[in-house]
């Protein structure tokens, strides 16, 4: 292997004619390969990464074993549903495609992310792929055929192995595997071979360009129209989560929560937002999370009011607070907090007022997810909650009527107090937010209130903006805070500013 280094560079640095480097380098990944008997796949895989994925697991945590039981479910829901409609066509192809590479500037990639439908029914991480699930009348007789790149030695030398169709079958439990290039002719032998069919497909997402395009072709071409979209039976199963899932989410909320620990820690006044935005990315990453879920809020001062600010390119003074709303993707799988602290470890009376009417009405709430309740209705209780807490406080008119007191409070908070979370930040957005809450599903709980120049609250209140969210986990014995590692409690925030500032 020493040698083979020393000739690598050799070749790279003698200034030979590109051709002639390509072919030696080309020559010499060839050898290494031949030397190492764990062949790489295009993904993390147990031989290879060991210190990722034990035995059998396709992505960390989640084997084989359970991606072919999503398919199973999926095939059964959606035969079900024909069934119940009294749909013609007796046979189904269902097509998940992945995403594909997107570049910011000629060669310049962004980060890959994959399409959170592709992976969870496969696990399969590769950009430009493809699952066709086929199936008669009778769901138990489903085949799932993933498609994978081409062979391309040239792509490889430059982007790495790809995972090709005699290891893809063994690896994600598939029933067959073909290269990408035989998707037309595969989709055309099915219309053939097996006649009326009714198409699942996605075609307003249509993550991968070319696929769509196939996929457009073999439907005009084909003398049966039906089709229909898998997307809210997928997001139905994605709603509940296993418990390898929720192992996954937990492990997500416990890093994003060390994260915001270690960058409330190191604020101080006159801390640039961009300063503890790269913190808070970079205590995740430390931490084993891929990527930061979504761009993050870190709104000093009356930046705070603004719901959805991610320039995060100011300063925060004196007695300025911090709104910083972020989370971490670790292994497919986000967390999504808010936390709302002082720079100088000290509330200021009306920040501390602001701030612990937000954190009790939190709670509430929280405690309210015992009764499993729709998300829309722990909305309409926050806005009541707000606004009684607001009016006890003396901040609202005296008025006897609840709807004055709700719109009043969204007024302060004109946001939802809760979305479903999971692969994706909002998560299933096909699942209504009025169906009564059950146990596996995972949630946010994020009350607000945000104090603008023109609100009608008091001029010392002005400029304030609080959010307190958690991310919480719904169990037949009641909710479980997953981001409970990430304090919230006023001593506690002005406890871990103020011991660092002693310290420096």
């Amino acid at each position: 292997m020493f040698v083979l280094k020393n000739q690598l560079s050799a070749c790279c640095y003698t200034g030979l004619q590109k051709r002639y480097c390509t072919k030696a380098v080309e020559h010499i990944v060839k050898g290494i390969c031949e030397l190492n008997p764990k062949k790489p796949l295009g993904q993390p895989a147990p031989h290879t990464h060991g210190h990722l994925l034990g035995e059998n697991e396709v992505t960390p945590l989640i084997k084989k074993e359970e991606y072919q039981c999503r398919r199973q479910k999926l095939v059964e829901a959606i035969v079900g549903h024909a069934r119940k409609n009294n749909a013609q066509a007796q046979n189904h192809m269902i097509v998940i495609p992945s995403t594909s590479k997107q570049y910011m500037s000629d060669k310049i990639p962004y980060v890959f992310r994959q399409n959170s439908e592709f992976i969870y029914l496969t696990g399969c991480q590769e950009p430009d792929t493809c699952a066709v699930i086929t199936t008669g009348n009778n769901s138990c007789d489903h085949k799932t055929t993933l498609f994978t790149r081409d062979k391309d030695d040239h792509a490889e030398l430059w982007d790495g192995p790809r995972t090709h169709p005699e290891d893809a079958v063994g690896f994600f439990g598939v029933d067959n595997s073909l290269p990408m290039s035989d998707l037309p002719k595969f989709l055309n032998s099915c219309r053939k071979s097996i006649g009326n069919i009714s198409l699942w497909y996605d075609f307003e997402s249509a993550p991968h360009k070319e696929i769509h395009r196939i996929v457009c072709d073999y439907l005009k071409d084909s003398c049966n129209k039906a089709f229909d979209s898998p997307r809210s039976f997928i997001h139905k199963l994605r709603l509940y989560k296993s418990a390898a899932e929720i192992a996954l989410m937990q492990r997500s909320c416990d890093i994003a929560s060390k994260a915001i620990v270690e960058t409330i820690r190191y604020s101080r006044p006159g801390v640039g937002e961009n300063q503890l935005f790269a913190k808070v990315d970079f205590e995740c990453r430390i931490r084993g999370a891929e990527f930061l879920a979504y761009p993050p809020v870190v709104a000093g001062g009356n930046r705070a009011t603004t719901i959805h600010y991610i320039n995060n390119n100011q300063l925060v003074y004196g007695n300025e607070m911090v709104l910083m709303d972020a989370g971490c993707e670790y292994h497919g799988y986000a967390s999504d907090i808010t936390r709302t602290w002082p720079v100088n470890g000290k509330f200021t009376g009306p920040q501390r007022e602001i701030y612990e009417i937000v954190l009790d009405v939190q709670k509430e709430l929280i405690e309210l997810c015992h009764k499993l309740p729709t998300l829309d209705a722990l909305f309409e209780c926050m806005c009541l909650l707000l606004g009684k807490r607001l009016q006890s406080a003396g901040l609202l008119g005296i008025q006897p009527s609840n709807n004055y007191l709700m719109k009043a409070a969204y007024q302060l908070c004109p946001h939802h107090v809760s979305h479903y979370l999971g692969m994706d930040v909002h998560d299933t957005p096909t699942i209504s937010r009025n169906i009564k809450l059950e146990p596996g599903m995972v949630i946010t709980v994020e009350p607000g209130i945000y104090v603008n120049e023109k609100s009608c609250l008091p001029k010392e209140y002005r400029g304030i903006g609080v959010r307190i969210e958690d991310d919480i986990l719904i169990t037949v014995n009641g909710p479980v805070v997953l981001s409970r590692k990430c304090p919230k409690e006023v001593d506690e925030i002005e406890q871990i500013v103020c011991e660092e500032m002693s310290r420096s």
